[in-house]
């Protein structure tokens, strides 16, 4: 559905504007277009393309979504496809934004997502000195505010990660916290999906050879590009965090299950000389003097308890007790 469509000249707000209009305005002098839109229509894309002469190729991939994040040219205008991550519910939500950028237009077309962008907007008019560098400036701002939504997304992995780290010697947590990590490990690998593809292409917008439409805003450019590395970097140490914490969580297993066949070795073996013991008595030959003696059930009692005793001090003190 269509959020607004606002027309804007010298860094100021001139009107609400009708799609249908959207021809008229472009071509004005000064002038430049933006147009959100959300969970958009074959029909919107179709018309936006009519108003805006978007390229087949980039309105198919915004159509179809479930694109890599990337940026393309097609002339003077650029094609943008960015990931949306987010946490709803508890439930990891990702999105897919795509952005047209044209010498006096600016299109984005969110899907799958509910983040908002209308603080962008804001933001951009309450600037007014910076949004006249008109659609390029909107541009940095969408892109900005994008990769700003990445960081508590990774603040999330982070904490609950320390969280993990602070249960990982607690006895009997470590298969709990084992299918933790994985799904931590999950969510890294969506958030690097989402920004190395687009940190590799970031730089195109700022040093060297630049887009027309981002010539006056590289410097704006090389902040997300840095926020981008920046998140990399930490997505990186995370991944390995995980690793070794998941290496850890196994040790702890087998270290759990070592103590246990201990134990069951340790009462296996008094049980064993017990029943060795009993089996002696238990031949019931005709020169076993102890038979007919009065104390031999005591004295063969006597001797089981304190071979018992004898082994389960032992163990307990070579700690498999």
């Amino acid at each position: 559905m269509l959020i607004n469509c606002v027309a804007y000249e010298d860094g100021r707000k001139l009107a609400d504007i009708a799609v249908e209009d959207i021809g008229n305005w472009v071509h004005r002098p000064g002038c430049f277009v933006w147009v959100a839109l959300r969970d958009t229509t074959d029909d919107e894309l179709h018309r936006m393309q009519q108003q805006f002469g978007l390229h087949d190729l980039a309105v198919e991939d915004a159509r179809h979504g479930h694109q890599r994040p990337k940026v393309e040219e097609y002339g003077d205008t650029i094609f943008v496809v960015m990931h949306l991550l987010g946490t709803e519910s508890g439930e990891v939500e990702q999105g897919e934004l795509a952005i047209f950028v044209g010498p006096n237009f600016v299109l984005s077309v969110r899907n799958r997502s509910q983040q908002s962008f209308l603080a962008v907007r804001e933001r951009c008019e309450r600037e007014p000195e910076l949004l006249k560098h008109g659609a390029g400036f909107v541009f940095y701002a969408l892109m900005d505010a994008a990769v700003d939504h990445y960081f508590p997304f990774l603040d999330d992995i982070e904490t609950e990660l320390d969280d993990i780290e602070g249960q990982i010697f607690e006895r009997g947590a470590a298969r709990w916290n084992i299918e933790r990590l994985y799904a931590l490990k999950r969510r890294a690998m969506m958030l690097r999906h989402a920004v190395a593809p687009l940190l590799e292409v970031a730089g195109k917008f700022h040093g060297g050879r630049v887009p027309a439409v981002c010539a006056q805003t590289q410097e704006y450019f090389r902040d997300v590009h840095d926020h981008l590395a920046r998140i990399n970097g930490a997505i990186d140490a995370i991944r390995d965090t995980i690793g070794t914490a998941i290496q850890v969580n196994l040790s702890m297993v087998t270290i759990e299950e070592s103590e246990t066949t201990k134990r069951l070795a340790a009462w296996a073996a008094i049980f064993a000389v017990s029943t060795a013991l009993a089996g002696i008595w238990g031949m019931n030959f005709e020169h076993m003097p102890e038979l007919k003696w009065a104390w031999g059930y005591p004295m063969a009692l006597g001797a089981i308890a304190t071979s018992a005793g004898l082994l389960f001090w032992r163990f307990r003190r070579a700690g498999w007790l």
